[in-house]
């Protein structure tokens, strides 16, 4: 299984940081997954975009990911994970067809890029597919909960409201 190197700072060894986007961005969803992760920031993945490419059976349409795509961001929180919050996170996350990655940096409000470790869908997509309405409001609650940008939210908004048309 992936291990990612811990965060160091001045040769001290920190915690690993995770960038969540995903479901487990909404507090009580992370929270039934491990006790062992703590808010630290919101931040983007810049030349990110999310996309829709997975449907694992267990919620009523598509689930997200993430891919590198110039003119994109993606919003998230950052949190900070001790003791065994990654294994149980990589396992939810994989349960959900998506595997650890540190490919992506997380970039904070100040501008500050961080080593992160986050989860996207390995396997090459043709189309985007439509996305779970219950699974993209559990991504809107805690948008909210965190205070991403407005925007954002309200982007991922419209994923779960009804169709005017």
């Amino acid at each position: 299984m992936f291990r990612p190197k811990k965060v160091t700072r001045g040769g001290q060894k920190l915690s690993t940081l995770y960038f969540a986007y995903t479901a487990l961005i909404s507090p009580e969803r992370l929270e039934s997954v491990t006790e062992d992760a703590e808010f630290q920031f919101i931040a983007h993945l810049p030349e990110t975009k999310l996309i829709f490419p997975l449907a694992n059976g267990k919620w009523e349409g598509s689930l997200p990911s993430v891919r590198a795509e110039a003119g994109n961001t993606v919003w998230g929180a950052v949190f900070e994970l001790a003791n065994g919050a990654l294994s149980a996170i990589d396992e939810t996350e994989a349960d959900e067809g998506r595997a650890p990655t540190e490919a992506f940096k997380a970039v904070d409000r100040e501008g500050r890029r961080h080593p992160v470790i986050t989860h996207a869908h390995v396997k090459e997509i043709e189309h985007d597919r439509v996305p779970s309405r219950e699974y993209m409001s559990l991504i809107v609650q805690g948008g909210r909960h965190w205070g991403l940008p407005t925007g954002w939210v309200a982007g991922l908004e419209e994923y779960v409201e009804d169709s005017l048309f």
